[in-house]
C-alpha cells in the first residue's frame, strides 16, 4: 500500500500544476475577450462549448471520469465567461442598465392608484407611504392599477407582493413582467384583522362572517373557535361595505379598523389573525426607469433553457460577483406547459460594477431577462 503522505505530496504537486494551467488558460481567454470586444461577437457560444465538452469527455478513460471532465470544464468555461463579461464592463460595453438615479421620489402633487375600495389595506398602505397630500384613485384590480401607471393616469401605484403568513401575491408578480413599469420602493404594513358588525351587535348574535379568503386563512383559529359560517367576498373592504348595507346583526365581517370606521361598523374583536406579526409587503410602481441613490436591492425575472444545472449557472453570476441573493420565486409560464419564470432579488445598486457584470451574464445566458426595479 502506498504511504498516505506520499500520495498527498503527489496530489499537491498535481494541484499546483493545475493552478498554473488554469491561469494560463484564463490568460488566453483574455485574448478571446479582446477579440470579441473589437468584433462585437457574443461571449457565449453554446454550440462551441457543447462540441468542446463532447470532445474532452471522449478523451476520458471511463464513464465516471467522463462525467467529472464534463462538470470540471463546464465550471472552467463559466469562469471564463464571467471574466469576459467583467472585461466588457471595464471596456464600457453594456455598462449602463438604463436607470436614472434620483435623490428621492417625487411626492408632491402626485396621483396614486391602489386596488380595492376605500378601507382596503391597499388604501392604508398608500396613505401610510404618500401621506394625505397625494390624490388617490381606487381601481378594482391589480391590472387596472398597472394600467393607470403605464397610461399616465397616475404617477404611482401601490400593490401588495407578499404576506408573511400567506406568501407571494402571484398576480402582481406576473404583471411586473407583462407591463413596462418599475418597482421603485418597497415597504411593510402590519396587518391587523378585526371582527366588525353593525352597531349594537354582540358576538353571540353572529352566525355568518364575510371576508377575503386570505383574511379567513389568517383568522381561521378565531373563526373555527366560534363555529361561524364563512362567506368569501373579493376583499375585506367590500366585506365591510356589504355588512354596512345589511340590516342583520347575524352577519359580521373580518376587515381593518380603517374599513370599520369608513363604513360605520363596530369593532367587536381586535386582532383576529393568529399571527400578531402578520405583515404585508407592498411595492411602489412607477412608469419611469428610476432608482433612488440609496436603493440597495435589484429585482429581475428570467426564463432559461431546460438543461442540467441551468438555474445554478444563472445564480452563479450573482455569487461570482460577491452579491447577496435575498429572494427567489418561480411562477409557471401559462402559454408554455411545465416552463417556469424565475424572480430573483439581490443586494446591489444599478451603477455598481458587480451588478452590471452579473446582469450582463444572466442576460446573455438566460431567456427574456427583465430588470423589474432597483429599490
Amino acid at each position: 500500500m502506498k504511504d498516505l503522505q506520499e500520495s498527498r505530496k503527489e496530489i499537491d504537486y498535481i494541484d499546483n500544476e493545475i493552478v498554473k494551467l488554469f491561469e494560463r488558460r484564463m490568460d488566453v481567454c483574455k485574448d478571446v475577450a479582446e477579440y470579441k470586444i473589437n468584433t462585437g461577437k457574443p461571449v457565449l457560444d453554446r454550440q462551441r462549448e457543447r462540441d468542446k465538452i463532447t470532445f474532452l469527455k471522449s478523451r476520458a478513460s471511463n464513464g465516471f471520469y467522463a462525467h467529472g471532465v464534463q462538470e470540471l470544464f463546464e465550471q472552467i468555461m463559466a469562469m471564463s465567461r464571467k471574466m469576459q463579461y467583467k472585461m466588457l464592463t471595464e471596456d464600457g460595453v453594456n455598462n449602463d442598465i438604463g436607470f436614472d438615479i434620483v435623490d428621492k421620489l417625487d411626492m408632491e402633487d402626485v396621483k396614486v392608484a391602489y386596488q380595492g375600495l376605500p378601507g382596503a389595506y391597499g388604501q392604508q398602505a398608500a396613505t401610510e407611504y404618500f401621506g394625505k397630500q397625494a390624490e388617490y384613485i381606487n381601481v378594482p384590480t391589480f391590472r387596472e392599477a398597472m394600467k393607470c401607471v403605464r397610461d399616465g393616469k397616475t404617477d404611482y401605484a401601490v400593490l401588495p407582493v407578499a404576506n408573511s403568513s400567506a406568501g407571494i401575491v402571484t398576480d402582481v408578480y406576473d404583471l411586473l413582467v407583462e407591463f413596462s413599469n418599475y418597482v421603485v420602493d418597497t415597504f411593510d404594513v402590519k396587518i391587523e384583522h378585526c371582527l366588525c358588525a353593525l352597531k349594537g351587535t354582540k358576538i353571540e348574535d353572529i352566525k355568518e362572517v364575510y371576508s377575503h379568503p386570505q383574511a379567513f386563512m389568517q383568522s381561521n383559529e378565531f373563526i373555527e373557535k366560534h363555529g361561524w359560517e364563512k362567506v368569501s367576498l373579493a376583499n375585506t373592504a367590500i366585506s365591510a361595505r356589504y355588512i354596512s348595507e345589511q340590516n342583520k346583526k347575524s352577519r359580521a365581517c373580518i376587515c381593518s379598523m380603517n374599513a370599520a370606521e369608513i363604513y360605520g361598523l363596530d369593532v367587536l374583536y381586535q386582532g383576529t389573525n393568529f399571527n400578531a406579526a402578520n405583515t404585508t409587503r407592498f411595492i411602489v410602481i412607477s412608469r419611469d426607469k428610476i432608482a433612488r441613490r440609496n436603493a440597495g436591492l435589484i429585482c429581475i425575472s428570467f426564463e432559461m433553457p431546460h438543461s442540467s444545472g441551468s438555474l445554478y449557472q444563472m445564480l452563479s453570476h450573482i455569487i461570482y460577483n460577491d452579491l447577496n441573493m435575498t429572494k427567489i420565486e418561480s411562477r409557471p409560464i401559462p402559454e408554455r406547459k411545465w416552463d417556469y419564470r424565475f424572480y430573483v432579488e439581490f443586494e446591489g445598486k444599478a451603477h455598481q460594477e458587480g451588478v452590471i457584470n452579473a446582469l450582463s451574464g444572466i442576460n446573455a445566458e438566460s431567456l427574456n431577462m427583465k430588470i423589474l426595479g432597483n429599490y
